[in-house]
């Protein structure tokens, strides 16, 4: 257990390399739904916790993509949203005990897991590089690149993490250029998750509206990817598709019933808590500690701890998190078949509608064609 989880400055700053894509997308569905703020955080940080005590390592938990983008787009109401989050548990429940999540992990060629690893990096990085880093004009970029010189210079330092010195830089700023302190003083109160029970008519239309658009995403990405970053990361560790399955479904049969949202694994969450330092659960779970507090205690001064944190900041964090992602596609260096097929499903990750389902099937297609092994 000792190894399993440690409380350290190297874990505190892992603990901050997946905020970039989490907070956006939960500001973002909570506004767009009308959802109960302590009720999204308490169970959002307590499923950090959750997994960082089940797997020992930095094993985030994320919003499902899809599902945050047809929510915040088409104003979705939060009991659809619900409903999503159980049916989709429950079709990873079934995937996982009937073996076919295993199947599909051993079918899968390593060069497409690498190119849907890479075609994510790059989406990762467009967004820090085109929306994050630029939201604050001049002084952003300021900003952006103090943090940049800070990531670059202490990098892989186990001594000095880069992680605490790019969030403190952002919450400094925070603190001296754009939070009001005593409006925000005033909306500390405690506030408890509220219970909530699913109705068939919403799982059924969650079902349709949401789970089925976000599933090839999750199978490819939360589950697959996710599992081939782990062995990357930490090859003494044997984490099976199965188990990563498994707790995906479970905790989405959870929260659904206290109104939290639903919830996934992500091979970019666990590529930017490593890239700042975190090696253990203790680094989510520190995570989910700061977001539970957020939701019992300030979740009423909501607006305010949205806007607390500088962009740019989380834009640079964002990128190192891309950059982790991307350079897994080294071990295919050494085939130009493997490259090829690769870079072709990075392409369509990236450009295309449902662009992971899409390139997992065409590359998975590529490579096992008798007319593509010659290259």
């Amino acid at each position: 257990m000792k190894n399993r989880i440690q409380f350290n400055r190297n874990e505190l700053s892992g603990s901050f390399g997946d905020i970039g894509t989490d907070f956006p997308l939960i500001a973002g569905m909570i506004l767009a739904s009308n959802l109960d703020v302590a009720s999204v955080f308490v169970m959002f940080g307590l499923m950090q916790i959750l997994t960082g005590i089940v797997y020992g390592l930095p094993m985030p938990m994320q919003p499902l993509k899809a599902m945050a983008v047809l929510v915040i787009s088409q104003n979705i109401p939060s009991s659809v949203l619900f409903g999503a989050g159980f049916a989709i548990g429950l079709v990873m429940l079934v995937l996982s005990l009937s073996g076919a999540l295993n199947w599909l992990a051993v079918k899968t060629p390593s060069c497409v897991v690498r190119g849907i690893q890479f075609g994510l990096g790059l989406s990762l990085a467009s967004l820090a590089l085109t929306k994050y880093v630029p939201s604050m004009g001049n002084d952003g970029y300021v900003l952006a690149l103090i943090g940049f010189v800070i990531m670059v210079v202490l990098l892989g330092n186990r001594r000095w993490p880069p992680g605490i010195f790019v969030i403190g830089l952002g919450l400094l700023y925070a603190i001296f250029f754009k939070v009001d302190l005593n409006s925000l003083s005033s909306g500390i109160g405690l506030r408890l998750p509220q219970f909530s029970l699913p109705g068939a008519r919403d799982i059924l239309a969650g079902f349709f509206l949401l789970a089925l658009p976000q599933l090839p995403l999750s199978i490819s990405n939360s589950v697959i990817a996710t599992n081939k970053t782990v062995h990357d990361l930490f090859p003494e560790r044997n984490i099976s598709v199965k188990k990563i399955g498994m707790t995906y479904a479970f905790i989405n049969l959870v929260v659904p019933f206290f109104k939290g949202i639903p919830v996934c694994h992500g091979c970019g969450g666990l590529a930017g808590h490593y890239a700042l330092g975190g090696r253990t659960g203790g680094a989510v779970i520190i995570y989910g500690s700061v977001l539970a507090v957020i939701g019992l205690m300030f979740s009423q001064a909501f607006h305010q701890v949205v806007q607390f944190f500088p962009q740019p900041i989380l834009g640079v964090v964002l990128f190192f998190e891309a950059l982790t992602l991307m350079l897994f596609i080294r071990d295919q260096a050494q085939s130009k078949r493997g490259t090829a097929i690769a870079l072709l499903v990075a392409l369509v990750c990236l450009t295309l509608p449902q662009g992971y389902v899409v390139g997992l099937i065409i590359g998975t297609a590529l490579y096992y064609s008798p007319y593509f092994k010659g290259l």
